[in-house]
């Protein structure tokens, strides 16, 4: 990996847009000395816990994928923003009793980790529009963390294929903290490679890398960031409003 000295957080003090605008340029310098091209990695900014006016100003500077973490929290930003033209990400833990939520008003949920949530989900989608998912990988068999394992990623991605209103596209993961980027990511895209075979033209997403780690998980093949507090600042510490979480 080219060692060009990322150090994360060090845009946050910065306008909304300036951050940006350095997030941009530095994805485009890794995939460059990776020998990747930029136009395949696309920027998800992570906008939980963030008010509507920061969304709005990140989209004014062109930044069109956002993701939330928190459904009810969400859904209130999507109605308040609905003029505005987003494609909106899930990356949280999906309980059962907000799949609907999901299903609703997401276009992609990354963060699929057992059968019966993807079948919740694609009872409650409209199958003439799919909903991008995709499943989640605990590759470092991290306790604290949600993910199949990589041995069953396998079967279970092939019954989610079989279900109508979901449109399987590929594996996300969250690293545990006190891992190796490097190793952790490189198993995931061997992963990803190992799959691509049986699942098709649509198998096109490997959603890894946040703020911390973007460099490592470009190297290894990342076509989705999630990038938060390099983009935002400092994250809040609660949802808007308690009543809100979900």
């Amino acid at each position: 990996m080219c060692d060009i000295g990322y150090l994360a957080g060090r845009f946050s003090l910065a306008p909304i847009s300036d951050n940006l605008a350095a997030v941009n340029a530095r994805i485009h310098k890794v995939a460059r000395c990776c020998g990747r091209q930029p136009r395949d990695i696309s920027l998800v900014a992570v906008s939980k816990t963030m008010p509507t006016e920061a969304i709005a100003q990140a989209y004014r500077a062109g930044q069109r994928h956002f993701a939330e973490n928190f459904a009810q929290e969400a859904v209130a930003k999507i109605t308040a923003l609905a003029e505005l033209a987003i494609t909106w990400h899930f990356i949280g833990a999906v309980q059962s009793n907000k799949t609907a939520l999901l299903a609703r008003h997401f276009h992609w949920v990354h963060t699929v980790a057992r059968l019966k949530i993807a079948r919740r989900l694609a009872g409650q989608r409209d199958p003439e529009r799919p909903l991008n998912v995709l499943l989640q990988v605990n590759i470092d068999a991290d306790p604290a963390k949600s993910g199949v394992a990589p041995a069953e990623a396998g079967d279970l991605v092939a019954a989610m294929r079989a279900l109508p209103g979901l449109r399987v596209r590929g594996l996300m993961t969250i690293l545990e903290k006190a891992g190796n980027p490097d190793l952790s990511f490189a198993r995931m895209r061997e992963l990803f490679t190992s799959l691509q075979p049986t699942h098709g033209k649509d198998w096109d997403t490997l959603s890894m890398g946040m703020t911390q780690d973007m460099d490592a998980a470009i190297a290894h093949g990342a076509t989705h960031l999630r990038i938060g507090s390099a983009i935002f600042g400092a994250r809040r510490q609660k949802p808007l409003s308690a009543g809100l979480a979900g």
